[in-house]
Formats: structure tokens, sequence, C-alpha cells
């Protein structure tokens, strides 16, 4: 890809990003998740921010976010938030930071995006400290030959081609759970969409 064309995607991804809003169903998981947080935390994949709003004062907050057009976003939401935010380009694939040395790590809706997400989750481990915790909301694949699963394999090779490259039929939730953490407690709800289909998701936190 071109600078050029690689500047338009940037551009477009961005614009398709949202500051504020998500989904009720979002807002209401995130504040128990993140909230407790404190320390060093990483945030991989935070968009424009629109996290920041959840955490505790007390954290040091690093944005690990591959589309720099978004940078600038994050440092004002941050700052509307009432804390300074480090924000590093480069993808969850290399976090820039020593191993054991962060207390939490975050990703919400990320490893559907990541060309590879069981090295995502092992450059989580390498980073958190013992005891650290991997806090996520992801959406995962639903159950085979539902209707919802053949709307997501139906879906996925679109979506794959526009910004984000989201693939809806990934199975995070099996990732997550061979990725080698100590423990891992998650909690499943579905997110509405058109035509009677609702997007099966698992929220939690899983411990290094």
């Amino acid at each position: 890809m071109s600078g050029r064309a690689g500047g338009l995607g940037l551009r477009l991804a961005a614009r398709m990003t949202p500051d504020g809003w998500e989904p009720p169903q979002y807002a209401r998981v995130k504040p128990a998740l993140l909230g407790p947080l404190a320390g060093e935390v990483v945030e991989i994949g935070p968009g424009a921010g629109v996290n920041l709003r959840y955490y505790g004062r007390e954290v040091r907050w690093t944005g690990v976010e591959p589309n720099t057009v978004l940078h600038e976003r994050i440092r004002r939401a941050a700052a509307g938030a009432g804390f300074t935010a480090r924000v590093a380009a480069g993808g969850a694939e290399r976090i820039d930071a020593p191993d054991g040395s962060v207390d939490a790590v975050v990703g919400t809706l990320v490893l559907c995006s990541v060309a590879d997400p069981d090295r995502v989750l092992a450059e989580v481990r390498r980073v958190l400290r013992p005891g650290g915790r991997y806090v996520f909301v992801e959406h995962v694949a639903a159950p085979a030959a539902t209707r919802t699963r053949r709307a997501q394999d139906a879906l996925t090779p679109i979506l794959r081609r526009l910004p984000g490259g989201c693939r809806y039929n990934r199975d995070t939730g099996a990732a997550i759970a061979r990725a080698g953490f100590a423990s891992v407690a998650r909690d499943g709800f579905d997110l509405p969409l058109s035509f009677g289909l609702a997007l099966p998701h698992i929220a939690g936190t899983a411990v290094r």
C-alpha cells in the first residue's frame, strides 16, 4: 500500500471511530471492569479514547494505538477525564514495555481485528506482572449453524476489507482461554442487531 493510500485509510478509520457514544451494553459492563484498575495500565487499540471516562484518576495510562490520526483525540479525551495520557504508535503485537512491568492491560474490541490474536495475548502476558490483569470486552463467534453465525460468516469477508479489518466470526473466547493465564473470569451478553440478530460478546478479566 502506498503512503498516500495508507494515509487515506487511517483518516477514514479515524472518521469511523466514535469519540464518546457507545452501545449501552458496553457502558453497563465497563465501569466495574475498568474503575478498580490502578498503577501502570496499558490499553491496546484505544481508538479515540472512549474508555478513558471509566478509569480512576490513580492510573498511569498508556495507549498503544496504531492509527496516529487518533492520537490527538485520545489526548483530548484524557484531558477531559482529568489525567494525562501517554500515547504510543504501534500494534498490540509488540508492546513497548519490559517484561512483568504492567499492572493491567486493557483491550476492548481489539482481538477481532488483529492478524494474530495468539501473538497479541502472548505479548499481553509478557508485559503483565505476576497477578496482573488483562481486562477485555470482545465480540465473539456465535455457535455454529445459528442464524447469527451464518450472518457473521457472510459479513466477515466484507468487513475485513474495511478500515479496522474486523472478523465477526473469530472465536476470541477460545483464544483467551488457551493463552496461558492463571485464571479467566468472564460473562456473556448480546448486542442486538437488525433482522432479529444479536452479536454475542464476552467481558471479563484474565489474571497472569
